[in-house]
């Protein structure tokens, strides 16, 4: 069985800085992921060979199949390790703005526009009760971007979702820097938020 590793940051720890403190990034990254990382590989070692093998976007989303004495450990684990890969190239330095292209399309057509889009992500995700996460993610069914929430690391590759931008509303991912603001912190966010690798993450969905 091959073991997941923990993914190297594609930028350094204080680049996301002053929306996002540099230790905060380093803890995050280095003891939460870690301790995904290291859970999921547990989790693996339980499975059969044929699950094992899975890709692990694929496992999300058929978590039918795992047994149930191990389905809570791959889905936390699993979706922590994942949700989290996709937090980190969620962002960038300089970010923000606003979406062009395809994604700009995809949100105008289920929101009604950007601005509406950004307020109901930014007050849906701020009440998420305890930890979770907020999701903008594309309906292989309805051929359309939606929004959900997500209790604690469950992926919404479980619901039959792909995951294209997601924010951690888990208090470890801003509690050093905002304490218990949670709106501050996500109105920070949008400063660094990485809409060219949300659009390509669209164009592969599709």
């Amino acid at each position: 069985m091959a073991k997941y590793e923990l993914p190297k940051l594609p930028y350094a720890y204080n680049a996301l800085e002053p929306h996002i403190d540099a230790q905060t990034m380093e803890i995050h990254h280095t003891k939460h992921h870690q301790a995904y990382t290291n859970g999921l590989n547990t989790a693996l070692e339980s499975l059969s060979a044929e699950l094992q093998n899975m890709e692990l976007t694929k496992l999300l989303a058929s978590l039918d199949k795992v047994p149930e004495n191990v389905k809570g450990a791959v889905n936390f684990h699993g979706g922590g390790y994942d949700n989290h890969t996709l937090f980190w190239n969620n962002m960038k330095p300089n970010g923000g703005r606003e979406p062009g292209g395809s994604v700009a399309d995809a949100i105008k057509s289920s929101f009604g526009g950007f601005a509406q889009f950004k307020e109901k992500f930014s007050k849906d995700t701020g009440a998420i009760q305890g930890s979770g996460w907020g999701w903008l993610a594309y309906n292989p069914q309805s051929k359309k971007v939606e929004f959900t929430t997500m209790p604690n690391q469950t992926s919404p590759r479980t619901k039959g979702l792909v995951p294209l931008l997601g924010l951690d509303v888990w208090e470890h991912a801003y509690y050093l820097k905002y304490q218990n603001k949670r709106p501050d912190y996500i109105a920070a966010w949008w400063n660094v938020v990485n809409w060219d690798e949300v659009d390509k993450r669209l164009s592969k969905a599709k």
